[in-house]
């Protein structure tokens, strides 16, 4: 926690920026009737409802930048998350090193690239990326995953019959936050982990003297 915690304390470098990285799965959901309006301009939707599939949303958060990279996927397996991080190479092509705060799932972890990549390339996303977990139990610490929970409420809280329409709307919502440059000042800090969260941290006893 202290780690991830004292990655957040760091000020802003535009040549080693701090990237929150987290996916989630999205249901697809289609409608059975059409919804419609009626008189007094009220909506309606049928409750019923037939369900086409779940997606995968991967999403990369830099919040001292306020920007936001969202990508809409069939599936979380391994190689969708080494191509996700090929695209964040990508995008920061330019930055010698770029830390990534992100969760401890088995595909999450830097061997992986050597499974689905050529081993020049691997050895360069291995050097390009520092990884630093967030414990097993505190993933509520990737501003990631916030990031997702805020996508989820404003953008993806009304039925998404298919991917299409998933992209659509994800990649409208990603415009304007990036647009917005919405950045975060993360208050959580060391100090007060160790007040708040004191039943975590090892109990040292005054032993006398001999």
């Amino acid at each position: 926690m202290e780690e991830v915690l004292a990655v957040y304390q760091q000020p802003y470098d535009p040549q080693h920026p701090v990237v929150c990285m987290d996916e989630s799965p999205c249901q697809l959901v289609g409608e059975t009737r059409r919804p419609f309006r009626d008189s007094h301009g009220v909506g309606h939707t049928d409750y019923e409802y037939v369900r086409n599939g779940v997606v995968s949303i991967f999403a990369a958060f830099e919040p001292l930048a306020g920007r936001r990279h969202i990508e809409v996927r069939d599936t979380h397996k391994t190689q969708d998350w080494v191509a996700f991080m090929q695209q964040l190479a990508r995008i920061y092509a330019d930055a010698p090193k770029v830390t990534v705060v992100l969760d401890n799932l088995s595909t999450h972890k830097k061997p992986n690239f050597y499974k689905h990549l050529d081993p020049q390339t691997a050895r360069a996303m291995v050097e390009k990326f520092q990884f630093v977990h967030t414990p097993v139990h505190g993933s509520w610490l990737n501003m990631a995953e916030i990031e997702l929970r805020i996508l989820k409420k404003q953008c993806l809280a009304r039925r998404m019959p298919d991917k299409e329409a998933m992209i659509e709307q994800v990649y409208a919502w990603q415009k304007d936050k990036n647009n917005a440059a919405g950045k975060v000042d993360w208050q959580f800090r060391i100090d007060e982990a160790r007040v708040k969260l004191k039943r975590l941290y090892p109990q040292f006893l005054d032993l006398p003297e001999h």
